[in-house]
């Protein structure tokens, strides 16, 4: 009976969390970031929770039981008509002193553009209640306050894994020492300039956020939220992080206990390929290189002279190239070159043909390769995308080739390298063996810690004590003062007492003169 009991009452608890009512905020017009925000949401909804998600694109098949799409029609508009002001290949290598403020300064505006959005403005005068926020931090912290207004617990989702935007929210410590910022492409071994350069970075980043990040999402809350609260009172509300980062993926770095890493939740199983890729791939006896540089950057953007020196290292190449090509036509595409508006990357990975994976570096281009076990040539431009190549590096999966050095002599050089010493290929199947080696699926790892902050009404227990301190009481500066002023009074009495004795001796010799 008593066995009845407990699966009757697990049962009704289950249900329970099930027809939670979730809202995810994921606004950022970029796909690869939509990727990772359906994904999440698609699981959710597919488990039993009743789903709303605001973002600019919406899903085509949206998945069986309760879904709701509120888009973004103006902010696809705005950046659909800015788009020739930004080429990513033009503005790449400014670095991260001039990236930081410029992303600061872009993601407020697109972060009041949501919150005046039409859609999104009738939602908030609803009068709907959620039971649980989720929210993808970048840069976009007035966001935090639609959990406060809609009654909700706080979840931030962040793309990148750890990184400044989420450590300080939930107490995470980073010691600048090892832990490159997201923008640098340095090892964890830095040397003493990259730990100076580490640390401007990170003193930059305090200053943006507290100086302008802060105020002006303070400031754009309270115009377009009733009642919005602080962002110094919700900022640091989050019950639960989920990051996109594991360690097959990442350097291993230190979380606290709400930090949850599912890098990796968004693959799906290979599906059947186009009957076009499969008998290209399938008949590539010599090998098929995969070539694409993401969702955001666009491979007809090129300059002449860079492509030009793509199209003649192809040419010379025995094994067959698959290019993920933007436009109908490449003028002089040699026979080995297949292209491809739209390539389905994770079902192209899976194919044993594939050897090698050309790729600007992105996350998760990054992560659907060690999934698959495919070394890399990264070619990275802009963001967090220079880290990840050097990661690569660092793992001995791929190696990387900076945009600006690249032209014919160094893409063949990294090609023959790369095809030709087996050392690249193990490695990359090696990581892949470390991705794989999880006593659950990603998603289903997403999917339990959802469930249990709702369970257990925001997890407050996972909360670390960090957060409820003043910073000089983090930093210990109260007790560096104090033994440091004990430190100079022990001197300061050493030297009295010195020079009193100094003092009596003196005046013994003068007597006995």
């Amino acid at each position: 009976m008593k066995t009845q009991i407990t699966l009757f009452v697990f049962a009704a608890t289950l249900c329970a969390v099930q027809s939670a009512r979730i809202l995810g905020i994921f606004p950022l017009p970029g796909k690869s970031h939509y990727i990772l925000g359906s994904s999440l949401m698609r699981a959710l909804a597919e488990h039993g929770h009743d789903v709303t998600v605001i973002n600019p694109f919406g899903e085509k098949n949206p998945p069986k039981g309760k879904y709701r799409d509120i888009l973004l029609p103006e902010i696809i508009e705005s950046i659909e008509n800015r788009k020739d002001e930004f080429n990513m290949f033009e503005i790449g290598d400014l670095g991260p002193f001039v990236n930081i403020p410029i992303l600061a300064y872009l993601m407020s505006d697109i972060g009041e553009m949501v919150l005046k959005e039409k859609t999104v403005q009738e939602l908030i005068h609803s009068n709907e209640k959620f039971d649980l926020v989720i929210i993808e931090q970048f840069y976009n912290d007035a966001h935090k306050m639609l959990a406060t207004h809609f009654g909700g617990i706080q979840i931030v989702f962040s793309t990148v894994g750890a990184n400044f935007w989420v450590n300080s929210i939930v107490g995470n410590p980073s010691p600048l020492a090892y832990i490159p910022d997201v923008f640098l492409s340095y090892s964890p071994h830095m040397t003493f300039g990259e730990r100076l350069v580490n640390t401007l970075c990170y003193l930059l980043n305090v200053a943006v956020h507290g100086l302008y990040l802060y105020p002006k999402h303070n400031s754009v809350g309270a115009k377009y939220i009733p009642n919005a609260p602080s962002i110094h009172d919700i900022n640091y509300n989050a019950s639960l992080v989920l990051l996109n980062s594991h360690p097959s993926l990442n350097q291993p770095v230190p979380h606290v206990p709400n930090m949850i890493e599912i890098g990796g939740f968004h693959i799906k199983p290979p599906k059947k390929l186009p009957q076009d890729l499969q008998e290209f791939l399938d008949g590539a006896k010599d090998g098929v290189i995969y070539f694409s540089m993401g969702s955001n950057l666009r491979s007809a953007d090129l300059p002449l002279q860079k492509r030009n020196g793509i199209l003649k290292t192809f040419a010379k190449l025995k094994e067959k190239v698959l290019w993920k090509w933007e436009e109908d036509e490449l003028p002089g595409r040699p026979e080995n070159v297949k292209l491809g508006k739209w390539l389905p990357q994770q079902d192209i990975l899976a194919h044993p043909n594939v050897k090698l994976f050309i790729t600007h570096g992105g996350l998760l281009s990054t992560t659907e390769t060690v999934y698959f076990g495919v070394p890399v040539l990264a070619i990275p431009v802009y963001g967090d995308q220079k880290l990840n190549a050097q990661t690569a590096v660092s793992n001995g999966f791929g190696l990387v080739l900076p945009y600006k050095e690249l032209n014919e002599r160094t893409l063949r050089e990294k090609l023959d390298e790369l095809l030709n010493n087996p050392k690249y290929g193990d490695n990359a199947k090696s990581r892949s063996r470390i991705f794989h080696d999880r006593q659950v699926k990603p998603v289903d790892t997403a999917l339990y810690w959802v469930d249990y902050v709702i369970r257990h009404k925001g997890a407050p227990h996972l909360r670390v004590a960090a957060l409820d301190l003043p910073w000089y009481k983090y930093l210990l500066i109260d007790v560096i003062a104090f033994v440091a002023g004990l430190l100079l009074m022990g001197v300061y009495l050493v030297r009295l007492l010195l020079r009193k004795l100094c003092g009596r001796v003196s005046s013994k010799k003068l007597k006995k003169n």
